[in-house]
């Protein structure tokens, strides 16, 4: 209740200090990670473990033009379906309602119908997506595949804390901490969005007392909102490494399809840059425009708009 009364100035002093100890954090963390890889033991472990493995024989290379268009849409759902989610969690007093046709008692805010169609876009979206990741071969890109998997990515994430960054090239082969996390994106977290979405959408069966006392709606927000926490955080240590790491050549590769076998070959153009440019405005565009005026006539052609 304190922290309500906080000054403008108090707040910008509350945030330097945070923003000091962070970086004095981050320094102390650089510096540990620094003074580890430089011991005899570590640095044949290192040397043994790379952070990545070779992925199996008949494996693809380079990023096709349907996986980058699959990035960008899965992004700019994720920002919408997270900006909705959020307004969903702090709205008190909704001001325009939706229902289906011909069920007027299956009203629900607008944000809310807003959100679940997200929801169904972002599911249809992730079933085309690994249909192809495994007609494709793709796959293996983002599957771990050996054993070998733990120890690289123990050494990747050493050689990102240390900030001397691991030797890699995303148009072969991800490194294996870049694999786990995109494992753990794809078909864990993916999933228990989904399964504790269905819990909290209007689509679970009120009536079934049985199934919402075996799987209660606070679990299921919890889950929710873990899961919420996840991406957000996946995402800022995406983008952050995306543009620390490289940013022309790994932008070339994911928006322009564009990439060479040499870890070493420069990035040739902005191609993928600008591409990326142009998704954040179409992003940014949505986000801002994604308000009752906007949503209403699209979901009056699903159903019953109304306003308190």
């Amino acid at each position: 209740m304190r922290a309500a009364r906080f000054t403008p100035r108090q707040w910008v002093g509350v945030g330097v200090v945070v923003a000091i100890g962070v970086l004095a954090l981050a320094a102390s963390g650089v510096a540990a990670a620094r003074w580890l890889s430089g011991l005899d033991g570590v640095r044949d472990f290192l040397e043994r473990y790379p952070g990545a493995y070779p992925l199996p024989v008949g494996a693809p290379v380079g990023i096709p033009p349907w996986l980058g268009w699959q990035h960008f849409f899965n992004a700019f759902l994720m920002v919408l379906i997270i900006s909705s989610g959020w307004r969903v969690r702090r709205e008190t007093r909704p001001a325009v309602f939706w229902s289906p046709r011909g069920r007027p008692k299956r009203k629900t805010s607008l944000t809310i119908w807003f959100h679940q169609a997200l929801d169904v876009l972002w599911l249809l979206n992730g079933a085309v997506f690994v249909v192809l990741l495994f007609a494709t071969g793709q796959w293996m890109r983002i599957v771990p595949t050996s054993w070998e998997v733990f120890p690289n990515a123990l050494s990747a994430m050493v050689q990102y804390a240390s900030l001397d960054w691991p030797t890699e090239n995303g148009w072969v082969n991800y490194n294996s901490l870049q694999q786990l996390a995109y494992f753990a994106t794809v078909f864990v977290a993916a999933p228990l969005a989904t399964v504790s979405g269905i819990r909290l959408s209007t689509l679970w069966p009120r009536g079934d007392r049985l199934a919402s006392r075996l799987y209660p709606f606070e679990a299921a927000r919890r889950i929710h909102v873990t899961v919420m926490v996840f991406f957000v955080v996946f995402i800022v240590i995406h983008v952050a490494l995306v543009f620390a790491t490289g940013a022309l050549r790994n932008l070339n590769h994911m928006y322009a399809a564009q990439g060479s076998v040499d870890p070493a070959a420069p990035a040739e153009n902005w191609t993928g840059f600008w591409m990326f440019v142009l998704s954040i405005g179409v992003i940014a565009v949505a986000a801002i425009a994604a308000r009752p005026a906007v949503l209403a006539p699209i979901a009056r052609v699903f159903g019953t708009v109304t306003v308190r």
